[in-house]
């Protein structure tokens, strides 16, 4: 029996410094987190990557990278997801040095700012977490996808330094008896985690975009 339903990212990601593409997650108060029934699949952390861009304002001088995950789990009954969690590892945070392409700049020296208190403070806060609180049907109608083929709307609990927000976004995913694969693709406001490193103060320091586009392609395998 197949579905198709996706989850974050982890979510999570994400980013720092700045803008995406397209569509917002909506984003509202922490919720409380689905009750896990069925069967459980754990994430496989060796397949599953989640990828963040970011732009300066206006769309310049994309940036992008990975974020590993360290582990999770779903729960699947009847051929359908009704919780499940994640945890991404923000210390791990990579840089794609092929987004870096002016002579005077390095990944490497982006990935430290990432993780520096100017956006995620890894030392302090090492990794994010994503929670499902729902699954719903996706309604073409009533939403946008940056993801072809979505099929659901998952909502979850993401956590990011110090705070906790819940997001909604369409995503597609595939159970299966043996494994889920899902796949997701939105993006989300950073300064309403409190990441607002070149967000505020005079307009001339608005040189980064607040948006991150975050993508993921998750395998669980049951258990």
């Amino acid at each position: 029996m197949k579905q198709t339903i996706s989850i974050l990212t982890l979510a999570v990601c994400l980013a720092a410094c700045g803008g995406a593409s397209s569509d917002q997650a909506k984003t509202e108060e922490q919720k409380e987190a689905s009750v896990a029934t069925g069967n459980t699949y754990v994430i496989d952390t060796a397949i599953t990557t989640v990828e963040w861009r970011a732009t300066h304002k206006g769309g310049f001088a994309p940036r992008f990278g990975t974020i590993s995950v360290n582990d999770g789990t779903l729960s699947v009954e009847n051929g359908t997801v009704t919780a499940g969690n994640f945890v991404a590892n923000l210390a791990a945070l990579k840089v794609d040095t092929a987004s870096v392409t002016e002579p005077d700049k390095k990944a490497a020296d982006l990935e430290t700012h990432l993780k520096s208190p100017d956006f995620f403070d890894a030392a302090r806060y090492p990794t994010a977490k994503f929670v499902i609180t729902k699954v719903a049907p996706y309604d073409s109608t009533q939403q946008k996808s940056l993801l072809p083929g979505a099929t659901n709307l998952i909502s979850g609990n993401l956590t990011l330094k110090d705070s906790t927000l819940n997001i909604t976004f369409p995503a597609q995913i595939t159970v299966t008896g043996q494994e889920v694969t899902a796949h997701a693709k939105f993006t989300i406001d950073r300064s309403a985690w409190g990441i607002h490193y070149k967000t505020e103060g005079s307009p001339e320091n608005w040189a980064i975009s607040k948006d991150v586009e975050i993508g993921f392609n998750l395998k669980a395998v049951k258990q």
